[in-house]
């Protein structure tokens, strides 16, 4: 199975419920909490809604009709500076090692340029240290503390990209 396997597509309405199945489980998987993560975001159930306003999109990886992953991109909550955040980017363990992370993060990136965006921040944890790999090969630098306030305050690992 190689990444042609897989198809990157929009969010639809109907990608919801199989969506936040995938986003939990890999949470879970990791060994991440439930409380301060995505896991416990109301916008994880609702995830096309949430992803249908101005300049914000999400994708989602497809294996053979099934949501197998997903990411996008939004202007970072609670910030002045013209800052979008990658979000939401969780892979089940089947599409992982296969190119697509970087592929996603691309297409995120391509959007938030198209959208006027000057930087790209993104949050994560301290043993997700494949993920934490992966946005250092796509430039993602960590920084020192926050920006905005995402209400994730379980990942404190934080990392930001000149787009």
């Amino acid at each position: 199975m190689t990444h042609e396997d897989f198809i990157i597509r929009e969010i639809k309405p109907e990608d919801n419920k199989e969506l936040s199945e995938v986003i939990r489980s890999v949470i879970l998987e990791m060994g991440a909490p439930k409380i301060g993560t995505a896991y416990e975001d109301k916008a994880t159930d609702k995830m096309f809604e949430n992803y249908q306003k101005e300049n914000v999109a999400y994708f989602v990886v497809v294996h053979q009709n099934k949501i197998v992953g997903g990411a996008g991109i939004a202007k970072l909550d609670n910030c002045d500076d013209n800052v979008c955040e990658l979000q939401k980017m969780y892979f089940l363990p089947m599409a992982r090692g296969k190119g697509l992370g970087t592929k996603l993060i691309s297409k995120c990136l391509s959007k938030a340029k198209e959208f006027g965006f000057e930087s790209c921040y993104l949050e994560t944890m301290p043993y997700m240290e494949a993920a934490q790999k992966l946005y250092k090969r796509n430039g993602f630098l960590n920084i020192e503390k926050p920006l905005g306030n995402t209400g994730h305050y379980s990942c404190n690992v934080w990392m930001l990209k000149k787009i």
